[in-house]
């Protein structure tokens, strides 16, 4: 299980003011239904691109069983602490943690099993000013589509895929573990 922050507020209001420059909206009238419309969409990014976009804390439970386990959110930009089920920070000589190449990230704690939890932060860039400019107009299209397409039934333009598919993380096979 992994537990995420929200996208930072800041990036949903940038993302925001960019579908209004895309859409040509002039007042802050319809701001409200942005934001929501925005935040799904940077949702729909991470989905189809299988990782996250804006650096944000993450958490995510593993075994402590002694073996190397991935954690589920990329790319890994920092590990910054591994605790136990109460919340207390494990000595540094309890586990061990990795950033691989891919920006992977991993951890491995000694332990009869019982679960740990690990903090960490990942995301593609720091902020919204920040994000591929594919993948941040990807969002933008996609926000305005569901701003303009609210009251009907249609498919998302397929520019936003073509957008986001070179970013996209694909995995064959599940990646959960590796060798020592």
């Amino acid at each position: 299980m992994t537990m995420a922050d929200a996208v930072p507020p800041v990036a949903i209001a940038a993302a925001r003011e960019a579908v209004k420059v895309y859409l040509r909206l002039g007042n802050d009238g319809e701001d409200a239904l942005l934001d929501r419309l925005a935040a799904s969409a940077i949702g729909v990014a991470e989905a189809f691109l299988g990782q996250a976009t804006v650096a944000r804390s993450f958490t995510s439970a593993i075994p402590a069983d002694g073996r190397w386990r991935v954690l589920p959110v990329a790319p890994v930009l920092a590990i910054t602490g591994v605790s136990d089920g109460g919340g207390h920070a494990l000595p540094v000589g309890g586990y061990a943690v990795d950033i691989d190449a891919d920006a992977r990230g991993w951890a491995r704690v000694a332990g009869a099993g019982r679960a740990v939890s690990v903090s960490y932060r990942a995301g593609l860039a720091e902020g919204w000013d920040q994000l591929p400019a594919p993948v941040a107009q990807g969002v933008v299209m996609l926000a305005a589509h569901l701003f303009d397409q609210r009251d009907g039934d249609s498919a998302p333009p397929a520019a936003v895929a073509a957008l986001w598919r070179p970013f996209r993380r694909v995995t064959l096979g599940a990646v959960r573990e590796r060798c020592a």
